[in-house]
């Protein structure tokens, strides 16, 4: 069990897919992406979400994305955040995302 105010050390919040390119070097398929996140900024990421997504699906998607990990070396990319989705029944990422479009940098609590 977490406490409250561990959660509240998470800073989790909506961004738009910017780019999308291959990643070739990822030792598992992944896709670089570039996340405007509004006022927090623009942030890259390494996402693990080829099954279920094409490149030109995700540009301008919104996304839920955890942005105050530290920046993770993967491969020759340096990640700054961490994309949230669920895993379906294969393992594959499924995407968070709203349901309505929303000001990128909102925070989710």
């Amino acid at each position: 069990m977490i406490s409250w105010s561990d959660f509240e050390k998470i800073d989790i919040r909506l961004g738009t897919i910017l780019e999308v390119s291959a990643f070739p070097e990822a030792k598992k398929p992944a896709y670089q992406l570039k996340i405007d996140f509004g006022t927090a900024g623009i942030l890259r990421s390494s996402a693990q979400i080829t099954t279920h997504y094409k490149p030109e699906d995700l540009l301008q998607r919104q996304i839920i994305a955890v942005i105050n990990f530290p920046p993770k070396q993967i491969a020759t990319f340096m990640s700054q955040c961490l994309v949230l989705g669920v895993y379906d029944e294969n393992g594959h990422v499924v995407l968070l995302q709203p349901d309505q479009r929303l000001s990128n940098g909102l925070k989710i609590g």
